[in-house]
């Protein structure tokens, strides 16, 4: 018997330890990738001011802007459409986030719902959700024709094309979380007063389908997944990274100039005494409850 003092004499190496069947720490590992609040926010707060740019330049080109934003249930996709939109003029960039189609809505062109919808020149529509509705829930609780799904994947790309040919700028992001992330982020929803009205029975539904989601997802990117008009996946498990992601490969896809007005120099303000206020009592006040 060698030991192993004497292989070490023998200039012999020793093998490393296989720690292919140990079990891996995930806590670890999800602390390792913990992004620390004040870089959050000062990393945040530089992505929105280019994002002000961006839309200045938008509206002074009359450019047309849609970002489709797609994934999971809880993967995210509210987050970070509510921080690119929170410091943005709602003139400039509009959300559109469609209910359940109406009785007549279900007769038209699938497509027609949502074209009255699409930007005019200097706008920017997110989509939170889309026409892949069709391809994704639609597909997997049984709410479309089989029919209806195949025209889908054949007629989808060619509609995409036909909005890039129209000069539209399209940008279609997937948010993809884990089956572990989505089951905790479910669970903080339910405990939650505040966020509960977020699960909706589709969402309580879907936990039962994860891997016919996975399965139509993948068949979607397979017709989809088109030169001029790209998926692009975000790892969201971790929501403060794929926000400031995002938002940056976002600010990527279109170049812009900074064309953001400066400070404003302020006129001073001038007095009219000739202005006589009416008396308070006359005014009706809400009550400092606080």
């Amino acid at each position: 018997m060698v030991h192993k003092d004497e292989k070490s004499a023998k200039g012999e190496k020793e093998k490393p330890k296989d720690t292919s069947a140990e079990p891996i720490n995930y806590e670890a590992v999800e602390d390792k990738k913990k992004i620390k609040k004040k870089v959050y926010e000062k990393e945040l707060y530089k992505l929105q001011i280019e994002f002000i740019k961006l839309q200045e330049w938008v509206k002074q080109n009359k450019l047309k802007v849609v970002v489709i934003f797609e994934g999971r249930d809880a993967a995210g996709k509210g987050g970070v459409i509510k921080t690119i939109t929170e410091r943005l003029n709602p003139r400039f960039c509009r959300v559109v986030a469609l209910g359940v189609p109406t009785e007549r809505e279900k007769t038209q062109w699938y497509f027609q719902r949502y074209v009255p919808h699409l930007p005019a020149g200097g706008e920017m529509v997110l989509f939170d959700r889309s026409w892949y509705n069709r391809a994704g829930v639609e597909r997997v609780m049984g709410f479309c024709t089989d029919d209806e799904y195949i025209e889908f994947l054949r007629s989808c790309p060619e509609f995409e094309r036909m909005l890039v040919r129209s000069n539209i700028i399209l940008i279609k992001y997937w948010f993809s979380v884990s089956d572990a992330e989505q089951e905790k982020r479910f669970k903080a929803r339910n405990e939650d007063p505040v966020k509960r009205w977020k699960l909706s029975p589709m969402d309580i539904e879907s936990r039962s389908k994860w891997v016919q989601y996975s399965m139509a997802k993948d068949k979607m990117f397979a017709h989809t997944d088109i030169k001029q008009a790209p998926w692009y996946v975000v790892h969201a498990d971790n929501k403060k990274r794929a926000r400031l992601n995002c938002i940056h490969h976002l600010l990527s896809q279109i170049p812009y100039k900074d064309l953001a007005p400066g400070p404003i120099e302020m006129p001073e303000r001038k007095d009219d005494f000739s202005y006589i206020r009416p008396p308070i009592t006359d005014q009706n006040f809400v009550p400092d409850v606080f």
